[in-house]
């Protein structure tokens, strides 16, 4: 079967692979679709953290089983997504329900080889039904999860004003789960282009361009002086993560969902005299993927509006570079097999 690597940053090459063997406990799964994501481009560019080359990229996917190894309430034949976070089930992390940061996590196309193949192998503990999904709203799910994740990681109320720093899609879940959630959002980032995407397609409350000399000041008006309870950042950038407390009201929650190499660091008077809470938010859990689907099938989330580039299997290694460049509008690429 063909395989794509990526043997180095900015690399890619094709190979020809033997066709895998599901084995006990294993279902084997035809690729449909893969998306691509921040993780997969920072991947190409060298910049991802947990990271070593070469790789096979690849972790928002559906696909149609093959193979279901006994698998059960699952059929050969049908449309199904992945959980791609493949955890121990013991340590500490694991033991308290937290699988997604499980000790020695293997998240698929990270740690280990992901999905850009014709054929993939995956834990038959991982195997989510479509529920009458496409396969293009399928691999739309675990993006969403993680949005869905960071969400729920801040206990997010009705009513409450929540800023979600990037426009990215991991930031556009983001947006879609708060306002789900009761939330008023706010949407901030650099890319006018995003910001008119928020408004318009996920009627967000409000979008405030982050390069304007007084972004601070009209989230504050924004918020009838308050400033956002829950802060959210997804850009995965050093200085907008640096920045993002000075908006954040007292009292807030500061919620890392975006992931860079460096430390970070902002002013502890500041950190300190709001009583803030900060955390991280990584990967989902299964509640997170199951609400995102059903948030599909309900209409709250429309997928498609998120896909803005298709492009064949054969064509990803001409095309990939153009997506680290937002002047191509890129916000969701579609990989199609």
């Amino acid at each position: 079967m063909k395989t794509l690597v990526c043997t180095a940053p900015g690399h890619f090459e094709f190979r020809e692979d033997a066709v895998p063997e599901s084995g006990a406990g294993m279902a084997r799964i035809r690729l449909k679709r893969v998306g691509i994501c921040g993780t997969d481009l920072h991947a190409f560019e060298g910049t991802q953290p947990f990271f070593s080359y070469p790789r096979i990229l690849g972790h928002e996917l559906s696909g149609e089983l093959l193979d279901t190894s006994g698998a059960e309430g699952f059929e050969s034949g049908e449309l199904v997504t992945i959980i791609p976070y493949f955890s121990c089930g013991t340590c500490i992390a694991c033991r308290m329900g937290k699988p997604n940061c499980c000790v020695t996590i293997n998240v698929f196309g990270v740690h280990i080889d992901g999905g850009m193949r014709e054929e993939i192998v995956v834990p038959i503990s991982s195997l989510l039904h479509s529920q009458g999904l496409s396969a293009d709203e399928l691999a739309l799910v675990e993006p969403l999860a993680i949005g869905a994740h960071g969400v729920n990681r801040a206990g997010v109320q009705p009513g409450e004003y929540v800023l979600v720093i990037g426009a990215g899609p991991i930031g556009l879940g983001a947006m879609e789960l708060a306002r789900i959630a009761g939330a008023h959002v706010i949407a901030l980032d650099i890319n006018t282009d995003r910001l008119r995407f928020c408004k318009e397609q996920l009627a967000v409350h409000a979008v405030v361009k982050g390069t304007n000399p007084d972004a601070v000041e009209q989230v504050k008006a924004i918020t009838n002086g308050d400033f956002p309870t829950v802060v959210i950042d997804a850009t995965g950038n050093l200085r907008a993560i640096n920045n993002g407390i000075q908006y954040l009201a007292h009292g807030g929650r500061y919620v890392l969902i975006g992931l860079q190499k460096e430390a970070f660091s902002f002013s502890h008077p500041e950190f300190h005299k709001r009583e803030s809470t900060l955390m991280s938010s990584r990967n989902a859990v299964k509640e997170d993927f199951e609400l995102v689907i059903r948030s599909m099938k309900e209409g709250a989330i429309r997928p498609q509006t998120y896909i803005t580039h298709t492009v064949a299997f054969d064509e990803v290694p001409a095309q990939f570079e153009n997506w680290l460049n937002p002047a191509t509008g890129v916000i969701k690429a579609m990989v199609q097999f």
